[in-house]
């Protein structure tokens, strides 16, 4: 059974920071791409970045830049989201996914991932 499970999120201040990790099991870790989503109330889902393990390859949006940072442990089959110097537009719920990496055109396209965590709530207070 595929699963993936997100941990890490919270309330936080801006400025603050908060990690997020992504769990990964039931696939060939190696085989795929695992990506960040957030989706705010009444929005899309806006991809926010991507790690290929195979070639170490890393997709950040524009608006993270700089502020959030990806790494992955293949040891662990496990994905980070480090994110510093949050801000209130931060705010949503961040998803992981999981997408073959020989398939995977564009990372911030979310229906080119083919598996998705439930979720975690990330507050942040101005």
């Amino acid at each position: 059974e595929v699963q993936l499970v997100e941990s890490g999120g919270g309330l936080v201040q801006a400025g603050g920071s908060l990690r997020l990790s992504c769990a990964a099991s039931g696939f060939t870790f190696d085989d795929y791409a695992i990506g960040w989503f957030r989706q705010a109330p009444g929005k899309e889902r806006e991809g926010v970045s991507c790690i290929r393990s195979s070639d170490g390859s890393i997709y950040y949006a524009d608006s993270v830049k700089g502020r959030f940072t990806i790494s992955s442990d293949n040891a662990k089959n496990t994905v980070y989201l480090q994110m510093n110097s949050l801000k209130p537009e931060d705010t949503a719920v961040y998803y992981c996914a999981a997408g073959r990496i020989s398939l995977l055109v564009d990372p911030s396209i979310a229906y080119e991932y083919d598996y998705w965590g439930q979720g975690t709530q990330v507050t942040v207070s101005s």
